[in-house]
C-alpha cells in the first residue's frame, strides 16, 4: 500500500511516524517522567493525592516484595482486579518493574468469568481489593496462585481518612462480602516489606517482552488475552504523544479526568500511561456511575483533559449541576469505546465549550489506532485518521484493498498491534493476515482525505457502553439452565448504552420465567454482559446445518 490519503488532513506538526523506538519498555517511559516531575501530583483518588515520586517509592517497594518472595520469574502474569484507586497504578508499574506481565481483571467479573480468565492467563499472582474477595474465593479450588495480596478501598488515603472510608465501606456500607483466604497478604504490609527488600528492577525489558494480556472477547465468546508487548504499548504511547502536540499540551501541568475503569484498555493507554509520560495528574474517579458524586467531584479540579464513552458523556449532560461546572481550563476531550452521537457531541460543545473529538481503537490495537484531528471543532461522524505509524484500508471478503468510498472490512496495521492472542494460533490466524494487516471485523469506508467513517459491524459482537459482548458467551450461559431448549442473542439499538442484550429463548419448560432467567444471568455474567430483553419464541430460524442466523433474529426484532 503506497498511498497514505489521510496525511494531507494531519494538522500541521504532527509527524508520519513516531518514534517508536525511543523507548525499550513502558517503565523507561515511567521513569523519565518519576525524574522530571518527582514533585508533581501524578493520581488522586477521594481527595487524596500521591506524587511521582511515591508512585516511585510505592512501586518499588512492591516490585522488592514480588521478587524477594521467589516466586516468580520474569514474564510471569499478575492479575490485578481493582476499580480506579491509588492501588491500581503503583500495582501496574510495580508489577512491569519486576519484569513481570500485568493480567487486567474485570473486578464486576462473576466467579466463572475470574475462574476462566486466572486459568487461561496462567496468573501466578494477584492483587484485589477485598470487596470482590468473596469471587476469587470461590474459585481457588480451581485455580491456585502463589501469591494473593488483598487491599482496601481506603488503604492508600492516610491516616485518618484510610480508617474512615475502610470503616465506612465494610460495617456501614456492607460493600465487603464475608471471604477466608488464609494465605492473602496485605498491600500496606507488602509495600511495608518491599521497601526494606533487597531493590530489584528487572534487567533487559524491551519491546518483545509482554506488558499485559488484554483478555476481550471472541467470536467463540471465550475470553481471549491479547498479548501487548512493551513494543506495543510504547508505540501507542508515542503516537498518542504525536496526536496530542497541536492540543497546546502543557507537560508537568496537565490535569485528566479518570472515570472509564483502568482495566479497560482505553483509559488504560490514553489516561493512566499517556498521561504520566505528560507528567500530568490523574483524577481516579472510584465509582463514575454515582454521577450526583462525580459532578461535585469535578468541581474541585481545573482538569484540561477527559476521556469517556458516548453513554457517560450523555449521563453527565443529563445531571443537574455539571452544567455549572469551570469548564474554562478544558481543551481536549477524547470519546472512543462505542460511536460518539452527534447530539451528544453538539450539547458536549455547547455546555463545556469543547468539541468532543471522536477516536477509535481496539484492544488489539493498545488501543489507538484512528483518531480525530485533535484540532478538529466539530463532529463529522468519522472515526478519524490512522495516526502516526499507521496504515488503515478497507478489505473485500476477498483480501482485496477497495478503493476510496467503497464499504469492507477495517484492516489496520501497525506497531502497536498486539503480537497476537495468548496461546491461540488459530484464532490470531483469523483476524492476522499474510501482510500483518489486523482485520477488525467493522464495516468501514475512507474518504478521499482519508477519514475512516464506520458503517457496520462484521461480526454479531454487541456493543454495551463501550464494552465487547460475545453473543456465544451470553448463549452458552442462558443454554446452561436446565429449563432451556435453545436460545440466540443479539444487540438491540439503547439510547442510554449504545446497545443492551435480546436473547430469543425456547424453553423446555414453558413455565420458565423472564425473572428466573434474569437472576440466573446475574449469577453467571457481569453486568453489562446480562440481557435486558427476554422473548419466548416456539422456534429459532436456523441455517440448513443448523447454525442459528442471529440476522435473521435482527431483522425479527425491527419489525416487532
Amino acid at each position: 500500500m503506497t498511498e497514505k490519503p489521510w496525511l494531507k488532513s494531519y494538522p500541521p506538526g504532527v509527524p508520519e511516524f513516531a518514534d517508536t523506538d525511543a523507548y525499550n519498555s513502558v517503565v523507561e517511559i515511567f521513569e523519565e517522567s518519576i525524574e522530571r516531575f518527582r514533585d508533581n501530583i501524578a493520581y488522586s483518588s477521594m481527595g487524596a493525592e500521591i506524587t511521582y515520586g511515591q508512585l516511585d517509592e510505592y512501586s518499588q517497594s512492591l516490585s522488592n516484595w514480588l521478587h524477594s518472595t521467589g516466586k516468580f520469574t520474569k514474564g510471569d502474569r499478575v492479575a490485578i482486579m481493582m476499580p480506579n484507586m491509588l492501588q491500581y497504578p503503583i500495582a501496574v508499574l510495580g508489577i512491569l518493574r519486576a519484569g513481570l506481565t500485568v493480567v487486567n481483571t474485570n473486578p464486576l467479573y462473576t466467579a466463572r468469568e475470574l475462574q476462566h480468565q486466572l486459568k487461561d492467563s496462567g496468573a501466578k499472582g494477584i492483587i484485589l481489593v477485598e470487596n470482590f474477595a468473596h469471587t476469587l474465593e470461590q474459585v481457588l479450588p480451581e485455580v491456585s496462585p502463589d501469591v494473593i495480596v488483598t487491599t482496601r478501598i481506603g488503604d492508600m488515603l492516610g491516616f485518618p481518612k484510610s480508617l474512615l472510608v475502610n470503616t465506612v465501606v465494610k460495617y456501614v456500607k456492607k460493600m465487603v462480602p464475608a471471604f477466608s483466604i488464609p494465605s492473602a497478604v496485605s498491600f500496606n504490609q507488602v509495600l511495608s516489606q518491599g521497601k526494606s527488600a533487597q531493590h530489584f528492577k528487572a534487567d533487559g525489558l524491551n519491546h518483545d517482552d509482554i506488558a499485559f494480556l488484554q483478555y476481550t472477547g471472541g467470536t467463540t465468546g471465550v475470553a481471549k488475552g491479547a498479548m501487548l508487548t512493551h513494543g506495543n504499548m510504547v508505540a501507542n504511547m508515542q503516537q498518542s504523544y504525536e496526536w496530542l502536540r497541536p492540543a497546546d499540551i502543557k507537560e508537568g501541568s496537565e490535569t485528566i479526568i479518570t472515570a472509564l475503569p483502568l482495566y479497560h484498555i482505553f483509559a488504560l493507554t490514553a489516561n493512566c500511561l499517556v498521561y504520566a509520560k505528560l507528567g500530568a495528574k490523574n483524577v481516579l474517579i472510584l465509582n463514575p456511575r454515582d454521577l450526583p458524586a462525580f459532578v461535585k467531584e469535578l468541581g474541585k479540579h481545573e482538569f484540561t483533559a477527559f476521556t469517556g464513552v458516548n453513554t457517560l458523556f450523555n449521563a453527565l449532560l443529563n445531571t443537574p449541576g455539571f452544567d455549572k461546572i469551570d469548564f474554562s481550563s478544558l481543551r481536549m476531550t477524547l470519546g472512543g469505546g462505542m460511536a460518539v452521537q452527534e447530539s451528544v457531541a453538539t450539547e458536549w460543545k455547547q455546555v463545556t465549550g469543547c468539541p468532543l473529538i471522536e477516536a477509535y481503537g481496539l484492544t488489539e490495537t493498545s488501543p489507538a489506532a484512528c483518531i480525530n484531528p485533535i484540532t478538529a471543532t466539530d463532529y463529522n461522524g468519522a472515526i478519524g485518521l490512522p495516526i502516526s505509524s499507521t496504515e488503515g484500508c478497507v478489505k473485500d471478503e476477498n483480501g482485496n484493498i477497495l478503493p476510496v468510498g467503497e464499504r469492507g472490512e477495517l484492516c489496520i496495521r501497525g506497531p502497536q498491534v498486539m503480537r497476537g492472542y495468548w496461546q491461540r494460533e488459530e484464532a490470531t490466524a483469523e483476524v492476522m493476515d499474510a501482510d500483518n494487516w489486523l482485520h477488525t471485523g467493522d464495516i468501514a469506508i475512507m474518504d478521499e482525505n482519508g477519514y475512516f467513517t464506520i458503517v457496520d459491524r462484521l461480526k454479531d459482537m454487541i456493543l454495551v457502553s463501550g464494552f465487547n459482548v460475545y453473543p456465544n458467551e451470553v448463549e452458552n450461559v442462558v443454554q446452561s439452565h436446565p429449563d432451556v431448549l435453545e436460545v440466540g442473542a443479539i444487540g438491540v439499538p439503547d439510547d442510554h448504552s449504545g446497545e443492551i442484550v435480546k436473547v430469543y429463548v425456547v424453553a423446555k419448560n414453558k413455565s420458565l420465567t423472564e425473572d428466573e432467567l434474569m437472576a440466573y444471568c446475574k449469577e453467571n455474567l457481569t453486568g453489562y454482559k446480562r440481557p435486558k430483553l427476554v422473548s419466548f419464541v416456539d422456534e429459532l430460524p436456523k441455517t440448513n446445518v443448523g447454525k442459528i442466523l442471529r440476522r435473521e433474529l435482527r431483522e425479527l426484532d425491527n419489525k416487532a
